[in-house]
């Protein structure tokens, strides 16, 4: 770079054309602006393209190419472009470019007949004026280039992109120098050849360090999923949970980013915030590594490392065994005083009893599935079968149920008991712990909150920090939506099918009526049928109802 100023100094100084160096001067402050963009610029194919549309630009190129050195040797066509013919190949352009990749060494020797391999072989700079008289190089392709679309490939800048390791990671090469004013194809001066080593250094360095972030950003992503899919392997009914969850999330976050009027118009996501928030969503339940498998997986009421239920099986057969027992003793005792009708009613009566025990069975049995809500009377059921007294194989007479059966029998809705429930909660007060003993970058400090905050309700009764609608963030807003949006609809849960969509939407309305969601966000999630993108991506063809909205509780349109 001081060798550029020197050169633009002594052209002052020596009463040269004050015209060629103001535009030395000029293409020094657009090589500076062009600097401070590419280090902002974080999409590997944008940054390439804004490389070489720098380099022709500060050259006054018509065409050129970026190549990157891969680890098999070779240097891959990222990009081509040259502008008299609109020929835009590779990049963000839709267009792949058809040509193999070129070898930098063959047969075990370096391939130094390839310009562009030159370059990146031996990190010099190539400035040739004029392909078609040029030397100790092959431009074969160059040729049939030309004949093929009357092209004129003429003069030719080659650059090795350098990283601050001193690294050949690229080749920038610029083809026809064109004169502003005339058009006419001029040889790349030697300021146009240090001006285009300064841009290639620095893009470089900008591409390392934007593939290093990448890179990191790829590893700690890889984590993240060796975390889900830990808790995958404990559990397969969390496992999709947490790959449904960040999607639904994201789907309602750019549903609301693309809302332009209404209470949450001012709300917008640049692409730092849409990956802070994906993080937050793949993170969300990272503390169910902490919850025992046998809370998580508990798909009936009376399920530990088994399902007890059978325990209970085995004391209904006893008790039948018991009552067969005790009629056949009356029976007998009957027969022998000759009572043929009071023999008649033992027998009913044993009918009944049978009738009664499997009746009784068969309703502990429903009642271990679980459901949505128990009544009391079928509360009151289990406890009066609770007090059956049987005899166990030691010969203790005891009461048919335990305490512990009564209790998880009389369970109201689902399978979990108080305490249980209580574990599962657990594991957002370990993720919130965990999270936030994490040193978060600056763009992405807003993690834990997102992820922490899916259990919170809108009128602070939820856990666990007991937060308001007015101390959350949108995007935690969002994610508890898709949270309970997502465990209604799965289908992989061990207590229950999913939902329908017209089921999942009343009970969610529901739950915007009694302040448990958010109220605009859930208007946005029916208005743009969030519901119905994430359906037809994860949903059961029979779980995919029509959905009347006028219907919808507290929806407002």
């Amino acid at each position: 770079m001081s060798s550029i100023i020197d050169s633009t100094q002594s052209l002052k100084f020596a009463g040269g054309d004050s015209g060629a160096a103001d535009d030395l001067v000029q293409r020094l402050e657009q090589l500076n602006a062009i600097g401070t963009s590419l280090s902002a610029e974080r999409d590997i194919d944008r940054l390439l393209e804004q490389i070489l549309a720098a380099a022709k630009s500060i050259t006054r190129a018509d065409g050129g190419t970026l190549y990157r050195v891969t680890e098999e040797k070779t240097l891959r066509f990222e990009i081509m472009r040259t502008s008299s013919l609109k020929y835009y190949l590779g990049g963000t352009s839709g267009n792949p470019i058809p040509f193999y990749p070129i070898q930098l060494y063959k047969d075990g020797k370096p391939n130094h007949g390839m310009v562009a391999a030159y370059a990146a072989l031996t990190g010099r700079t190539v400035n040739i004026p004029d392909a078609y008289t040029a030397d100790g190089f092959d431009f074969t392709g160059t040729r049939a280039f030309d004949n093929k679309t009357g092209y004129r490939s003429k003069s030719f800048l080659t650059v090795p992109m350098k990283n601050h390791e001193n690294e050949i990671i690229g080749v920038l090469q610029l083809i026809n120098s064109t004169h502003p004013q005339t058009g006419e194809i001029l040889a790349f001066s030697e300021s146009d050849q240090r001006l285009t080593e300064s841009l290639a250094s620095q893009a470089a360095i900008a591409l390392t360090n934007r593939m290093l972030i990448n890179q990191l950003e790829q590893l700690f992503e890889s984590f993240i999923k060796l975390i889900n899919t830990a808790i995958d392997d404990k559990s397969p009914y969390t496992g999709g949970h947490c790959q449904r969850v960040p999607v639904l999330t994201m789907l309602l976050a750019e549903a609301v980013n693309e809302t332009g009027q209404g209470p949450l118009a001012e709300f917008h996501m640049a692409d730092k915030d849409r990956y802070e928030l994906k993080i937050a969503g793949l993170l969300h339940d990272c503390g169910k590594v902490t919850t025992p498998v046998h809370v998580v997986d508990k798909a009936t009421k009376l399920e530990t490392i088994f399902d007890r239920v059978h325990l209970i099986d085995t004391r209904f057969e006893v008790l039948k065994r018991d009552a067969e027992i005790e009629y056949m003793k009356k029976k007998l005792a009957l027969s022998g005083k000759g009572k043929r009708m009071d023999t008649d009613e033992e027998d009913k009566r044993y009918r009944d009893r049978l009738r009664q025990l499997d009746d009784d069975r068969g309703f502990l049995h429903a009642c271990n599935i679980g459901g949505e809500r128990m009544k009391d009377a079928d509360v009151e059921r289990v406890l009066r079968i609770a007090k059956y007294r049987w005899r166990d194989v030691a010969g203790h007479e005891a009461e048919f149920l335990t305490e512990d059966e009564a209790r998880n029998l009389t369970i109201r809705a689902g399978t979990l008991t108080d305490e249980e429930r209580k574990v599962i909660n657990h594991h957002i007060v370990a993720t919130v712990k965990m999270l936030e003993a994490l040193p978060w970058p600056k763009h992405l400090t807003n993690v834990p909150e997102y992820a922490g905050g899916h259990h919170e309700r809108m009128d602070g009764k939820g856990y666990p920090k007991g937060l308001t609608r007015e101390q959350m963030s949108v995007q935690a807003r969002c994610m508890g939506i898709a949270d309970i949006f997502e465990a209604l609809t799965a289908k992989d849960r061990p207590y229950k099918k999913g939902k329908t969509l017209s089921e999942s939407l009343e009970i969610l309305g529901r739950m915007k009526l009694g302040g448990h969601v958010d109220p605009d966000l859930f208007d946005v999630f029916v208005r743009r049928k969030v519901y119905r993108r994430y359906a037809e991506m994860f949903l059961d063809p029979e779980q995919i109802d029509e959905v009347d909205e006028s219907k919808v509780p507290g929806y407002a349109p």
